[in-house]
C-alpha cells in the first residue's frame, strides 16, 4: 500500500461511461491492473513464504503475506509454539491463492514440512537446540512434533531421572537436542536428556572430587530395584546395596525406603573411573551387637523369630542384626539324622538357650534341645537294666535292629536277641521299619549313648525245656523241610529245627529221604547252648534191628520163658516216660510258640 500515492478525485469524471464499461481515462485498462499488480507481493501457488500474524484466537490465526488477501490458519497448526503472538513473522505454504470464496488459502504445516527436513539435519550438524511439541505416547517413548515433522523421544531420554509417569509429558513443548537421523526412511531421534547431560556431567565431576569415605550426605531415593536403592545425591548417583540398608535381615528394599524419600547416607567407596558410588544406611545408626546386652552370657535364654532356614540348621534373630544358629543337632537329643525343616520354619517364634558367643566375630550358637533334660543323664533310674519297655523300630542291619525308646535314646537288638527258636536271617524277617517292639534293657553303654537290648529275654528260654524232652536217644517225629548239600534241616514238635546228616537219612529200604517226608529221628546230640539237636533217622530202624539180634541170642542162652519178657531190653525213648509235669509244662510251651507263629 506504501507505493500509493494520494491523488485528487476527477472532477469531471463521467459515471454514465464508467456504468456501461467504458474507461473515462487516457489509461488503458492494462496499465491500469499492471499498477495495481505492482502495490501487492509477487505470490505464486505452491510456494513458501514468511507472513506476519496481524490477529489470532483460540481457533485461528490470521497471517498477513502483502497479498490482497490475508490467510486463516487453525490455531491447531501452531500448537507445537504455545508462545505464538501477533507480530511474530511465520513461515506459510500457499496452497490457493484463491478460493471459491476469492480467500488465500495458506498452511503453515505444510511450510514446516516443506524446509523441516532441512532444518532438521542442519539443527543435528550445529548441535542446534530445537522446540518440539510431545503429542503422544508411543512404545518405548514419545511422539515430538519437530518442524512439523514426527520424531521419536525414546523414554530413557526424556530426563536423567527414571520417568514413573509418561502421560505427563503428552502435550507440552520443550527443548530437545536431534541425536540420530534416518535418511533412508527419514527418522529423527530427538533427546531431552542431552540437554542437561552436559551440564550434569560437569556438576557430577564437582561433586566426586569433593567426596571422601566416611562423608555423609543428603540424597534422595531414585530408584529401588531387588538388589538395591539408588540415591540421587544432586547429579551424580550412588547405590545402597540391599545388604546396606539395615542391620538386620531384608529381603525388599521397600521394607526400608520408599520413591522420593529424603534421607542421609554415608561413602562407603567409589570409583573416579566408573563414577559408581556405594552408599551406606546402615552405617548411619550403632552396630546391634554394640548394643547387646552386656550382660548375656552362655546359657541364658533368649527369644527370637526364625528368618532362614537351611538343612543344616535354621538363623534366629533375637534383636534387629542379632543372629544366632541353631545346628540341627542342637534341636533334638535324638542322633538320628534329620533336616532343620523338620523342627521349625521361618517365622516361627522360638526360644533357644545361648551355647556359644563371640562378641568380637559377632557369632551366636544357640540350642532348643537343652530346654528339656538330657535323657542320658538319668539313663540308670529310667532305663535299669532288666527293665521292659515298648520301643519303635528305625533302622536294620545284617546284624540287628536299632530302636528309639524315646527321643535321644536308641538301643540296638542284636539279630541272636529277636528269638530263641527261630533262626533269623535278616531281621526284615521278624519285624519291619515303624513297627514297635517289646524289649528288656541288657546293658546300659553310657558313653556311646546305646543301650544293648533284647526281645527273646522277655520269655522264658523253651531250651531248658526242650533239654529234658530231646535227651539223647529219644525218638521224635520229624518233617524234613530244607535239603542242603550237608544235610536237612528237620522241623521237630514244639517248633525246634534239628539237622541230619546224608548218611543218616537213609530208610530202611535203602532209598534216601525226601524233602516234605514225615519220619521217626533219633536225637544223637542236644547242645543247649549252640541250640543244636543232631538227628539220624537211619538209627531207629538200625537200633530196633541190633536189639532184636540181641534179644535172639539172649532166648537161645535162655530156656526159662518167664525171664524172657524181663530180659528183653525196652527201646530207649525217654518221651514215652515223660512225667506229667514235663507234659504240661510243653503243652504250654506249644500254645506260646504257636501264638508267636501267628504273630
Amino acid at each position: 500500500m506504501e507505493n500509493l500515492k494520494n491523488v485528487a478525485p476527477v472532477e469531471d469524471f463521467n459515471w454514465e461511461a464508467y456504468e456501461n464499461g467504458e474507461t473515462a481515462t487516457n489509461v488503458s485498462h492494462e496499465e491500469q491492473e499492471k499498477a495495481y499488480d505492482n502495490t501487492l507481493n509477487k505470490v505464486s501457488d505452491r510456494e513458501v513464504v514468511d507472513g506476519t500474524v496481524i490477529a489470532m484466537n483460540k481457533r485461528e490465526v490470521v497471517v498477513n503475506i502483502g497479498y490482497k488477501s490475508d490467510g486463516i490458519i487453525p490455531m491447531s497448526e501452531f500448537r507445537y509454539n504455545p508462545e505464538l503472538k501477533v507480530g511474530d513473522t511465520v513461515e506459510v505454504y500457499i496452497e490457493n491463492q484463491e478460493d471459491k470464496k476469492g480467500q488465500l488459502v495458506l498452511s503453515h504445516r505444510k511450510a514446516r514440512a516443506a524446509r523441516a527436513w532441512d532444518r532438521i539435519n542442519a539443527a543435528l550438524e550445529n548441535e542446534e537446540i530445537i522446540k518440539g511439541y510431545i503429542k503422544c505416547r508411543t512404545k518405548g517413548g514419545m511422539i515430538v512434533d519437530v518442524f512439523g515433522i514426527e520424531a521419536f523421544l525414546p523414554g530413557s531420554q526424556i530426563d536423567v531421572k527414571p520417568i514413573r509417569d509418561y502421560d505427563v509429558f503428552v502435550g507440552k513443548t520443550m527443548e530437545f537436542k536431534v541425536v540420530k537421523i534416518n535418511q533412508e526412511f527419514k527418522n529423527v531421534v530427538v533427546s531431552h536428556k542431552a540437554l542437561i547431560e552436559a551440564e550434569l556431567e560437569q556438576q557430577k565431576k564437582e561433586i566426586i572430587s569433593k567426596l571422601e569415605k566416611g562423608q555423609v550426605l543428603e540424597g534422595t531415593v531414585k530408584n529401588i530395584t531387588s538388589y538395591g536403592v539408588f540415591i540421587d545425591l544432586g547429579g551424580v548417583d550412588g547405590l545402597i546395596h540391599i545388604t546396606d540398608l539395615s542391620w538386620g535381615r531384608v529381603s525388599d528394599p521397600h521394607e526400608v525406603v520408599e520413591l522420593d524419600q529424603k534421607l542421609n547416607v554415608v561413602i562407603l567407596d567409589f570409583d573416579d573411573e566408573k563414577k559408581r558410588i556405594a552408599l551406606g544406611l546402615k552405617q548411619l545408626t550403632p552396630h546391634p551387637w554394640d548394643a547387646l546386652d552386656p550382660n548375656l552370657k552362655v546359657g541364658d535364654h533368649v527369644k527370637g523369630k526364625v528368618v532362614v532356614m537351611a538343612d543344616y540348621g535354621a538363623f534366629i534373630e533375637i534383636a534387629p542384626g542379632v543372629e544366632g544358629l541353631i545346628h540341627v543337632s542342637e534341636m533334638s537329643w535324638s542322633q538320628h539324622l534329620r533336616s532343620a525343616q523338620d523342627f521349625m520354619k521361618v517365622g516361627d517364634e522360638v526360644e533357644a538357650v545361648v551355647l556359644t558367643l563371640d562378641r568380637e566375630e559377632r557369632k551366636m550358637s544357640l540350642g532348643i534341645k537343652q530346654l528339656k533334660p538330657d535323657p542320658w543323664e538319668t539313663i540308670e533310674e529310667k532305663y535299669p537294666i532288666g527293665s521292659k519297655h515298648t520301643a519303635k523300630v528305625r533302622n536294620f542291619t545284617n546284624f540287628g535292629v536299632f530302636v528309639e525308646c524315646e527321643e535321644g535314646v536308641d538301643g540296638l537288638i542284636h539279630i541272636s536277641d529277636l528269638s530263641w527258636t527261630k533262626k533269623v536271617k535278616h531281621p526284615s524277617e521278624f519285624t519291619q521299619i515303624g513297627a514297635d517292639i517289646d524289649v528288656i534293657v541288657l546293658e546300659i553303654d553310657k558313653e556311646n549313648r546305646r543301650l544293648s537290648l533284647g526281645h527273646k529275654q522277655l520269655e522264658d528260654n523253651p531250651w531248658d525245656v526242650f533239654e529234658t524232652v530231646f535227651t539223647v536217644g529219644s525218638v521224635h517225629e520229624g518233617t524234613i523241610v530244607e535239603m542242603l548239600d550237608k544235610g536237612a534241616v528237620i522241623a521237630l514238635p514244639y517248633g525246634v529245627e534239628g539237622f541230619a546228616t546224608p548218611k543218616h537219612l537213609v530208610k530202611e529200604d535203602g532209598t534216601q529221604a525226601q524233602l516234605n517226608e514225615k519220619l521217626p529221628f533219633k536225637v544223637l546230640e542236644f547242645n543247649k547252648d549252640a541250640k543244636r539237636i543232631i538227628l539220624s533217622h537211619s538209627r531207629v530202624f538200625e537200633d530196633v534191628a541190633k536189639a532184636e539180634e540181641r534179644a535172639e541170642k539172649k532166648a537161645a542162652k535162655k530156656v526159662n520163658s518167664k525171664k524172657d519178657k524181663e530180659e528183653i531190653p525196652v527201646i530207649q525213648n525217654q518221651a514215652a516216660s515223660t512225667t506229667l509235669g514235663d507234659i504240661s509244662a510243653l503243652a504250654a510251651l506249644k500254645e506260646q510258640m504257636e501264638a508267636e507263629k501267628q504273630k
